[in-house]
């Protein structure tokens, strides 16, 4: 998934250099040691970059799922992303044990049209095995030219035998929002990214939605939606919340609480305030935000603060439980570390970290039940733990056959927004006055706090939504 709330810097920050006197020499003898040994004496010749490489790897990858060291393709990628459009297939992959695990296709791409679905694992790129292989080094076999074919073997788990997939390569360019008028004058808005023009563009598909007769209800719909940049969902829940409104609250080791406000030196500080115009229905209309297992990051932090002001129901699954915050730091110009450096709060002190969103009226997938299963957060290796709630993220390794077994997916899958889609269709009943049926509930055990329990938990100074906050002039996504 697109990680949660990179701040995506210039320089190595002062506060990552002021233990330079503290540098454990013992430990670093030994490791010279090591790379001594290997350089000299390992059965092929490995180059001393390609040593330095895999340390650095192995120093940040096991801290937890969401540090990692940034070669120089997966720091162009990661650019790429943010921007919205890059070449390739349009599919967000991850490695979870080993495996190469499909987190989602992006909409109207050629994986998505192509049949490709969350949860499958690749396990042959033309007819090439991937068992074993860096994560970077299947990026760069599914990468290529417009125009260009390439075979995906994958294992579903509603397939007895793999799957071929035939896929034309072409540029990706994501529409990160998507919107549309239903009847009852519902307004339906869906956002599958957060990226650098989804304020902007969700200001105008609002403004859109407002001509002519006036909408009596929105529908926000965040499911699958891994997240993106941080000033992206400050600006998505400044549409909806009053101006100077508290959105989102960061503690970092030995910092201060850090509080991002609506405000448009927060949400658009390189650009013209694009809320400026904004109708105001869109901060009164009655509101229901969708989320689910895969809603993370970016659209927890949107949901948790429509939720604590009580300014939408929150409807659906409980969500994926990213609440850290990533650090981009370049060691070059092609090369960096992404490294989880705090956690994040909702206006109410809330951490949903390894939690997530649970939300006020709990509808499943469909209505016999559920069709989404994978692996949230607290089924991570390594995952950080909630401060609040210890038990909650306690670290761990996940089982490998678990883990599978987790990213089982209909063999169906519909469409969100279509006329198929039950949790919508509740959306709207909810909308209308309508009874909201539920449909099959898996019972499970709420992981989080009430937010009347947040009273005893919640961090100094992170309910005042009046407080000025940091303005960090720095890029921040998530």
């Amino acid at each position: 998934m697109v990680a949660a709330g990179l701040l995506l810097t210039a320089v190595m920050p002062a506060w990552a250099q002021k233990v330079s006197h503290e540098l454990p020499y013992e430990e670093l003898q030994r490791f010279a040691r090591v790379f001594a040994a290997v350089k000299n004496n390992y059965v092929e010749p490995v180059s001393s970059q390609e040593l330095i490489a895999s340390a650095i790897k192995g120093m940040v990858n096991d801290l937890d799922p969401h540090s990692s060291f940034l070669d120089e393709n997966e720091f162009e990628e990661m650019k790429e992303s943010t921007d919205g459009e890059f070449g390739g297939l349009g599919i967000e992959i991850g490695a979870e044990q080993g495996l190469v695990k499909i987190i989602a296709p992006i909409e109207d791409t050629p994986a998505a049209k192509a049949g490709i679905m969350p949860g499958d694992l690749i396990i042959k790129i033309n007819g090439e095995s991937t068992e074993g292989k860096p994560l970077n080094d299947v990026i760069k076999q599914l990468r290529g030219e417009p125009g260009s074919e390439i075979v995906l073997t994958v294992k579903r788990s509603s397939s007895a035998e793999p799957l071929d997939i035939k896929i034309v390569r072409d540029i990706i360019q994501i529409r990160s929002v998507r919107s549309k008028r239903l009847p009852d004058d519902i307004g339906y808005v869906r956002i599958s990214q957060f990226q650098e023009r989804t304020g902007a563009d969700l200001a105008q598909h609002l403004t859109d939605l407002g001509k002519g007769k006036p909408l009596k209800g929105l529908v926000l719909d965040l499911r699958n939606d891994p997240g993106g940049l941080l000033n992206a969902a400050i600006g998505v829940s400044a549409a909806f919340i009053e101006p100077n409104k508290l959105v989102v609250s960061t503690k970092a080791r030995e910092q201060e609480m850090q509080r991002y406000l609506a405000v448009p030196s927060e949400y658009a500080p390189d650009e013209s305030d694009y809320l400026k115009n904004l109708p105001d229905w869109t901060r009164k209309v009655p509101l229901v935000v969708l989320i689910n297992v895969g809603s993370a990051s970016a659209s927890e932090i949107v949901a948790g603060a429509l939720q604590d002001y009580q300014r939408a129901t929150i409807m659906g699954n409980r969500s994926f439980g990213k609440g850290s915050v990533q650090v981009v730091m370049p060691l070059d110009d092609n090369t960096g570390i992404k490294l989880t450096t705090a956690r994040y709060y909702t206006p109410l002190g809330r951490s949903i970290q390894a939690t997530g969103i649970e939300p006020d009226i709990i509808v499943s997938d469909t209505k016999t039940g559920d069709l989404f299963s994978f692996p949230r957060e607290a089924d991570l290796s390594d995952h950080l733990n909630n401060d609040q709630v210890p038990a909650a993220g306690v670290k761990g390794k996940v089982n490998t056959d678990k883990a599978i077994e987790m990213l089982k997916e209909p063999e169906e899958m519909f469409e969100f927004g279509s006329g198929e889609d039950f949790q919508l269709q509740q959306a709207i009943n909810h909308l209308t006055g309508k009874k909201v049926d539920q449909g099959v509930i898996t019972k499970e055990k709420p992981k989080g706090l009430s937010k009347e329990e947040m009273e005893a938990v919640k961090p100094s100074g992170s309910n005042d939504g009046s407080a000025a906050g940091d303005k960090s002039a720095e890029k921040q996504s998530k």
